[in-house]
């Protein structure tokens, strides 16, 4: 082996942070391999001969061993050496000891240098793709600009920089168009190694997407001053926001409103025009609820804590607009809260008081 493959291993060891006796097993391990297919092809009766292949650290010279056993009699010399022969070695070789014999062919050096070659670029390729495993499993849970690259099937690929992202079905917005060379915002889902690299599975439809959108336009979200303290999301279609702020003079949805709507406006931008509610968080379970309810106006919210559901009152032409078309203000707001919600309308609420009720939950 020439000593241009020993100065790569070196200097591939010192830039990608690879141990260097680590690197130069990995090669004596190939180079084991790569002589048993050579070896068969000589002694095909010979492929069970247990070999050792050791380099040279400062030379480069490449030396093969065949580790035979000490025997009176020889019955497979592949396997085995005779003790007058293994005493010529070493006089105090006995029978059963091991004894290691160079077989170095004349023309292995060759082999060795081309499998060598092999295994640094391998080496190198591995090491960039753990740089850049390690660098993207660092961005789980964040959000980063992506180009859409291709659509296969119902997959669509985005380039994230170093590496490639996977947009899955349940990831897509319902009705976003992908074209290529569209740049959009991902949320980042998980890491995984892959034979071809890292893949990054990201998506644009998870809540935190929108969490990460507004601490990119808000600075008191930034700060900590302003917490998200829940989001509800029906993606492309509805998101409810729930924050507060640790500072009585913020106002914690202005700060996500930003001046003029400015704020939430970019961030209905990158979501295609998706709307979003901001509303006010509450340690009170029924300010909470009611919040929650915007834009409906709510008259009376009667919770029951072990039950962790709640019943809503709601003046009868605001009953249609708290429910929303096809339930989905309701139904959002269950998820912010956490509360399961029965709304009425006044007329309905009326007409219940002569039924019979169990336990008087709490009136807000």
């Amino acid at each position: 082996m020439n000593m241009e493959v020993i100065r790569a291993a070196e200097a591939l060891a010192k830039e990608k942070g690879i141990n260097q006796d680590v690197l130069f097993s990995a090669i004596e391990e190939a180079l084991k391999s790569a002589y048993r297919k050579n070896f068969r092809k000589v002694s095909p009766t010979s492929t069970s001969q247990n070999v050792d292949v050791t380099i040279d650290r400062s030379t480069g010279a490449v030396q093969v061993f065949a580790r035979k056993i000490v025997v009176e009699s020889v019955e497979d010399d592949s396997q085995e050496i005779s003790l007058v022969e293994a005493q010529r070695i070493q006089p105090s070789f006995q029978p059963g000891d091991i004894v290691q014999v160079e077989i170095t062919p004349g023309d292995f050096g060759r082999v060795a240098a081309q499998t060598a070659k092999q295994v640094i670029v391998q080496r190198i390729r591995e090491a960039e793709r753990g740089i850049i495993y390690d660098e993207y499993i660092e961005k789980e849970n964040e959000i980063l600009t992506a180009i859409v690259q291709r659509v296969e099937g119902k997959s669509v690929y985005v380039e994230l920089g170093k590496t490639e992202g996977v947009i899955e079905p349940n990831g897509q917005m319902p009705g976003e168009e992908y074209n290529v060379n569209d740049r959009l915002k991902v949320y980042v889902l998980e890491v995984q190694r892959t034979t071809r690299g890292p893949q990054v599975l990201v998506s644009r439809t998870h809540p935190g997407l929108v969490k990460r959108l507004f601490e990119l336009e808000s600075p008191e979200i930034q700060t900590g001053t302003v917490q998200i303290k829940s989001i509800a999301r029906e993606a492309g279609s509805r998101t409810k926001m729930a924050v507060s702020s640790s500072d009585p003079i913020i106002d914690p949805v202005g700060s996500c409103v930003g001046p003029r709507g400015s704020r939430v406006e970019s961030v209905v931008n990158e979501l295609k025009g998706e709307k979003i509610d901001i509303i006010k968080w509450s340690a009170d379970p029924a300010e909470f609820i009611a919040n929650a309810l915007n834009p409906a106006r709510v008259l009376s919210v009667f919770t029951s804590e072990e039950n962790k559901a709640c019943r809503v009152i709601v003046p009868d032409n605001q009953l249609s607009l708290a429910i929303g078309k096809e339930g989905q203000n309701a139904r959002l707001a269950a998820k912010l809260t956490g509360w399961k919600i029965d709304i009425k309308s006044q007329t309905q609420a009326t007409s219940m008081l002569d039924e019979p009720v169990g336990e008087e939950p709490e009136e807000a």
